[in-house]
């Protein structure tokens, strides 16, 4: 008799400085290629994992979510337990639970939200310049704000779009066209702004792309309009340049 599968929901941080993106590699080490290791190990069963997105070399994540299908019995909490034991210490699992065989976490994915993090004092400690970005030069924050308020809504964001975000030859869907629903500023001390995006999908380098041409009118060389012009103009060679990834973090994917 056939043993039923198992569909099975993770929720997974990492500090992506050391990996090479989200994405299994032939060659390059990454996050997936590490997971997938341990949980084959662990089910004895080769193990596809299936994600929400992927994140690129040197992003992070406080809540990635993906899943896998297996055979095995083993409970929840025990694969919790044992792949964190053999996980390196930049990545671990935040939950795992056995959900319906209907859940996937890419196509049920309703959301996302990412912060980029920047840190604004002459001299960056050590420990942070892994996840933010340093920034010397004073920002104007009130325009960054006015900037972040134009972009809530739904627009074609092929202006902040990298190639190799989708196949551009299928002239269905949505194209580059999705809806951000919160951009907000937030300053968590007096050291650190952080630009929070939530959205019902993001394009390949999207949001680091808006924070490269948000931080040159920060600086005083663009201003709003400026900022408007490039967003409406729908081509990539009028944006500027892609901020650095170790700013970036996943925070969490939304699901009904």
């Amino acid at each position: 008799m056939t043993q039923q599968k198992r569909t099975i929901k993770l929720v997974i941080s990492y500090d992506g400085t050391d990996f090479c993106g989200w994405q299994k590699q032939l060659s390059d080490r990454t996050v997936q290629g590490d997971l997938e290791e341990c949980l084959s190990t662990i089910t004895t069963e080769e193990i596809r994992l299936h994600s929400a997105g992927r994140t690129d070399a040197g992003v992070h994540a406080l809540g990635m979510v993906a899943h896998f299908v297996c055979a095995s019995r083993i409970p929840c909490e025990i694969i919790l337990r044992a792949v964190n034991s053999m996980l390196p210490g930049s990545i671990r699992l935040l939950d795992v639970a056995e959900v319906e065989a209907s859940f996937h976490a890419r196509y049920l994915a309703k959301g996302k939200k990412y912060r980029y993090s920047i840190f604004t004092r002459k001299i960056q400690p050590p420990f942070d310049r892994l996840t933010s970005l340093h920034v010397r030069k004073a920002l104007d924050l009130e325009r960054i704000e006015s900037c972040l308020k134009l972009l809530v809504g739904t627009h074609d964001f092929s202006s902040f779009e990298n190639s190799g975000s989708r196949d551009k030859s299928i002239t269905t869907g949505r194209g580059a066209v999705r809806t951000i629903h919160k951009a907000n500023l937030v300053q968590p001390d007096k050291n650190h702004i952080e630009l929070e995006f939530t959205g019902d999908g993001f394009l390949k380098n999207m949001v680091r792309n808006l924070v490269g041409t948000i931080l040159e009118v920060g600086w005083g060389k663009l201003d709003e309009k400026e900022f408007m012009d490039i967003l409406l103009a729908k081509d990539r060679t009028k944006a500027k340049e892609t901020a650095p990834a170790h700013g970036l973090t996943l925070i969490e994917v939304y699901y009904d």
